[in-house]
């Protein structure tokens, strides 16, 4: 049926794209931070969207290769958007590493490999929460920018706590 034609796209590659955005989306979401499974998979499949239809595009006068170099570009913008600084600490940058691996995610499934999308993914998962529980579980691992930070009135800050 045409109607459910996604050519030059493929449904596996979108499903693969919606599965990774949801596996990160969802640790993202749950410690509540900026980007959830929306944004996640809008990112994955957004960027599997741009470097499928390079494909299409491609002949012998250009360089499909170069549409991966903009996407990078245009993702460090948006991870950019998420990066704040407060009270002397600069929080966000997991999440802007996050849509940078969203996207990377969204270039491999683009290229023809969907199942390692969401392997990926997963390992992703693994590593924001394993190091995290080993931060948490040894003391030496607190220090410099990964210490808790204080408001004036010594109450520990979280994002998108107000200042004053």
């Amino acid at each position: 049926m045409v109607l459910l034609d996604v050519h030059p796209l493929t449904w596996e590659g979108l499903l693969c794209c919606f599965l990774s955005g949801i596996i990160i989306g969802l640790e993202r979401q749950l410690r509540g931070k900026p980007m959830g499974m929306r944004t996640s998979s809008l990112i994955c499949i957004g960027t599997y969207v741009f470097i499928a239809m390079t494909r299409q595009v491609s002949n012998e006068m250009t360089d499909p290769s170069r549409v991966i170099g903009q996407v990078i570009t245009g993702i460090g913008f948006l991870g950019a958007g998420v990066i704040l600084a407060r009270h002397g600490a600069v929080v966000g940058v997991t999440s802007a590493s996050a849509i940078w691996v969203l996207a990377a995610i969204g270039v491999v499934i683009g290229l023809g490999f969907p199942w390692l999308g969401v392997k990926l993914a997963v390992l992703a998962v693994a590593i924001l929460v394993g190091v995290d529980v080993v931060e948490h579980r040894f003391e030496f691992l607190q220090r410099g920018v990964h210490s808790n930070v204080t408001s004036r009135d010594d109450r520990p800050w979280r994002p998108g706590q107000d200042s004053e």
